[in-house]
């Protein structure tokens, strides 16, 4: 039985767990300090809580999937754990599923001055990945895109394929990076593309309700595609907007000076989001009206 890490058990991590526990593995995770809903949601996936050094002596896979801020340092955590590991010559590869930039991935993979895996003992290997789509439910599989430096590691997390998850090998390009920099890109799309609908109807009902409602009008009439869109991004974004500050942040470090701003303006976006949502929720309610509204022009 193949015995595979996965941390954290998030909304995305649990249901990735509970995926390799359906497709026949061992998986365990490390609650420390994460909340009685992460504890029950591991519990019903089949996750096993074990310390992170047991994990460290016993996993094949870490996949590391945390939110962007935690991504380097959740590295550098697992990395002093696994110092005293004592694996008899077996592999360990970690893989860094979470929305960070290149840049990012390179220095936890150790390509850049923070050399942190090339100097662990023992070895560890490394494969970027990028997962695009929601968490898997039923028969919807998320897609695991997966670089790396070493093709073998690559063809080796591509077996995991095996167990349930769908996943998608990018070879003969730069190696580590390439995988995030395919996430950076389609979230820039997809997310983005929520941030600019957010942030119009915001404006409009800001100068008034009577452009806001002209402006459901007129997309009604010449934009129905962009309405259908907006019924459907906007009510999934509103309790996530917390979770894509951090990602408007990697990417806005993708994109580089210049443009790049244009995300630190999305990651405000958001930042407001959650705000309304644990305050006065007057946004959040703004937009949930839209929405209906909407719904009924379709």
């Amino acid at each position: 039985m193949a015995t595979i890490a996965v941390i954290a058990a998030g909304e995305m991590g649990s249901a990735v767990g509970r995926r390799l526990v359906q497709g026949g593995c061992s998986v365990l995770t490390n609650l420390d300090g994460r909340s009685s809903k992460s504890r029950s949601r591991a519990e019903e996936a089949g996750l096993k809580d074990v310390p992170l050094s047991q994990i460290a002596n016993q996993a094949s896979f870490v996949l590391s999937i945390v939110p962007p801020s935690s991504a380097f340092s959740f590295a550098e955590l697992f990395l002093r754990e696994s110092k005293s590991a004592n694996r008899n010559g077996s592999p360990l590869v970690f893989v860094d599923c979470n929305a960070v930039n290149p840049a990012t991935v390179k220095r936890i993979a150790g390509k850049y001055q923070v050399a942190l895996f090339s100097q662990s003992s023992p070895a560890i290997k490394f494969v970027d990945s990028g997962i695009i789509g929601g968490p898997p439910k039923d028969a919807y599989n998320p897609t695991f895109y997966a670089s790396a430096d070493d093709n073998s590691v690559l063809d080796a997390f591509g077996e995991l394929s095996k167990f349930g998850l769908k996943i998608s090998l990018l070879k003969d390009g730069g190696g580590i990076g390439d995988a995030s920099a395919l996430k950076m890109s389609y979230a820039g799309l997809t997310k983005g593309t929520t941030a600019l609908f957010t942030t119009m109807i915001l404006a409009a009902h800001a100068s008034s309700p009577a452009t806001a409602n002209a402006l459901l009008e007129e997309l009604g009439a010449s934009q129905p595609e962009f309405l259908r869109r907006i019924t459907q991004s906007v009510p999934s974004m509103l309790p996530k907007a917390y979770r894509w500050v951090g990602e408007m942040q990697e990417i806005a470090a993708f994109v580089g000076a210049g443009e790049g701003s244009t995300y630190e303006g999305i990651a405000n976006l958001y930042s407001r989001i959650e705000q309304s949502l644990n305050g006065d929720r007057e946004d959040v309610e703004v937009l949930q009206k839209f929405v209906e509204e909407a719904k009924k022009k379709l």
